[in-house]
């Protein structure tokens, strides 16, 4: 299995194009040791013709530009696409679809609630309905069932509902439904080797810890560094676990879930323009690398 992350900033990217925190500034002004980032997306094959990407983020032609095997082939059109798997209806993981508009219907594999969202309140397929079309496969969570896609033969992949928050546009924000955000875990039925991909993760229960364990190689949240965090860019009133990102210290934070892994790769990704572990020189992203934690970074390639 070949992945790919094709956008490891959160929704925004890397400078966001009207923020001015430390990060954004140093990235603008080519700083070493920190680096632009897009939007949050990761791409999947298991023989590298195929892929399957992980959310449609805004950023996806210039993913695409940067990514040839998604690129078309010898013919006047195509692509190395072969299905969408939008992990939640968030606009920062989905509106990508809409540049997609120009070619084949696309094959979309998300759970009922996804579909409902961006059928009824955010109408991402009424609108492609005008163009190229989608071809919808409902996803189940949490009943220890695999789906395939026939382009990908030999992976399975299952979808775990994750702890999160739903869009908000949506009416059940802040009263999240199962479905509304998922992880996936990956695994190549050649080789036995599995990923576990959830870049919105809110908390990680034993059941989750149990998944994590079981992979080979795990891409999860990183977000925010705090919970607070996005205080200092004049926005309070959006805390990390409020809008449903598990920060990355204080109790219980994704730092310490990750540092009790014993097998799996461990892989942050997506990461906010705020965090200051996108600073290759901070005290924080030394922490980080001193677990033996990685940060993940656009163009970031996994064999398994």
């Amino acid at each position: 299995m070949q992945v790919r992350i094709l956008g490891s900033g959160a929704a925004g990217a890397v400078p966001q194009w009207n923020c001015n925190c430390a990060v954004c500034r140093a990235v603008r002004r080519g700083e070493r040791g920190v680096r632009g980032r897009t939007q949050s997306s990761v791409a999947v094959s298991d023989e590298g013709a195929r892929w399957i990407l992980f959310n449609a983020s805004p950023d996806i032609r210039l993913q695409i530009e940067s990514f040839a095997p998604l690129q078309p082939g010898d013919g006047i059109r195509g692509s190395g696409i072969a299905a969408i798997v939008p992990i939640d209806a968030q606009v920062h993981n989905t509106i990508g679809m809409l540049m997609l508009r120009e070619g084949e219907p696309l094959s979309v594999y998300c759970t009922e609630i996804v579909r409902e969202e961006l059928t009824l309140r955010f109408p991402v397929f009424k609108i492609l309905e005008h163009y190229c079309g989608v071809r919808w496969h409902v996803v189940e969570t949490d009943r220890g069932v695999d789906f395939a896609v026939p382009e990908c033969p030999h992976l399975r992949l299952r979808a775990i509902s994750v702890r999160s928050n739903a869009p908000p546009y949506s009416p059940y924000r802040g009263n999240p439904q199962p479905g509304h955000t998922i992880g996936l875990r990956v695994e190549d039925a050649r080789t036995g080797r599995a990923l576990f991909y959830s870049p919105a993760c809110g908390g990680v229960t034993e059941e989750l810890r149990a998944v994590l364990e079981s992979v080979d190689c795990v891409m999860i949240d990183g977000t925010f560094w705090e919970n607070d965090e996005m205080a200092g860019t004049g926005v309070p009133d959006k805390e990390a676990r409020a809008i449903g990102h598990l920060p990355l210290v204080g109790a219980g934070g994704m730092l310490e879930v990750l540092a009790g892994l014993k097998k799996p790769r461990k892989i942050l990704t997506p990461m906010n323009n705020t965090n200051p572990i996108l600073d290759e020189n901070s005290t924080q992203r030394r922490r980080v690398e001193s677990l033996g934690i990685e940060v993940g970074h656009d163009g970031l390639e996994v064999r398994l």
